[in-house]
């Protein structure tokens, strides 16, 4: 992999920040969910999200 610029760094590291905060706001919802179909789909875009997250986190490494 080639190395990346600060900015591209930047620009990792801002999207990550928002997978995390979607990742969070999605457990939320589905937490506070009492219709079980609603809440079976918050947990899957959060799942989503964590999934987006890794792939981010990945390039980093």
């Amino acid at each position: 992999m080639a190395n990346l610029t600060s900015k591209e760094l930047t620009a990792i590291e801002d999207q990550l920040s928002s997978e995390q905060t979607m990742i969070k706001k999605y457990q939320m919802y589905a937490q506070s969910c009492t219709d079980p179909q609603l809440k079976q789909k918050c947990e899957q875009i959060a799942m989503k999200h964590q999934e987006h997250y890794q792939k981010l986190f990945n390039h980093l490494n």
